[in-house]
């Protein structure tokens, strides 16, 4: 007798497929340019199907977007484990993003151009980037304005250097030398004291 998935096995692997097949089409283009045909053709499941799972296309690129973004935080947590400093983990962030952009392009794209809502401040997904802000602000660490924009400016400049990575397709040492220069502009940016931010920069780019 052959046992058949229940109906909620069933949802969880077709959301799967089209997620998969998501990842894909939108690496090579954004998702106003890809039809709903075209992703329940490639994921191997009914059109209606789509709509089971996803209000529209902008619910369907949020969702890619979060799998990634999932992914990215728990390479974030894995790298800043043993990390105390507040402004080495924040530090340590931007250069997660840059090693998942050298190493993960087709992914890196899928979050790039689905990210949504996913910047607010207040957003779930920020949460560890928030604490790190905030721990390092309540040190007398960082300028007052970050008590607001930290998280935002500091995504930003995550999303610029992995834009990049993926524009120029840099070597791993061109890509560091890159991180460098963006990691002290952008730990002033915060107000991080100078004589951290040197230190600081060392110790990310060696681990």
């Amino acid at each position: 007798m052959v046992t058949r998935p229940s109906p909620s096995l069933r949802a969880t692997r077709t959301r799967a497929a089209l997620i998969a097949a998501g990842f894909h089409l939108v690496a090579e283009r954004p998702i106003d340019a890809i039809p709903i045909d075209d992703v329940v053709t490639k994921a191997g499941v009914a059109k209606g199907s789509f709509f089971n799972h996803f209000v529209d296309k902008q619910d369907f690129a949020n969702a890619i977007a979060k799998e990634v973004r999932l992914e990215v935080e728990a390479l974030v947590s894995a790298h800043n484990a043993a990390i105390a400093d507040p402004i080495e983990r924040i530090a340590g962030g931007m250069k997660v993003a840059v090693d998942f952009a050298l190493t993960q392009p087709t992914r890196a794209i899928a979050l790039l151009r689905s990210q949504g809502a996913a910047t607010a401040h207040t957003h779930p997904l920020n949460k560890g980037l928030r604490a790190d802000v905030e721990a390092a602000f309540k040190q007398n660490l960082l300028r007052p304005e970050t008590h607001v924009a930290g998280v935002l400016f500091w995504l930003g400049l995550c999303q610029a250097i992995m834009t990049y990575i993926i524009d120029v397709q840099p070597s791993k040492d061109a890509a560091n030398k890159q991180l460098t220069a963006l990691l002290r502009l952008g730990l002033s940016g915060l107000g991080a004291p100078d004589e951290m931010v040197g230190k600081v920069i060392e110790r990310v780019i060696e681990h």
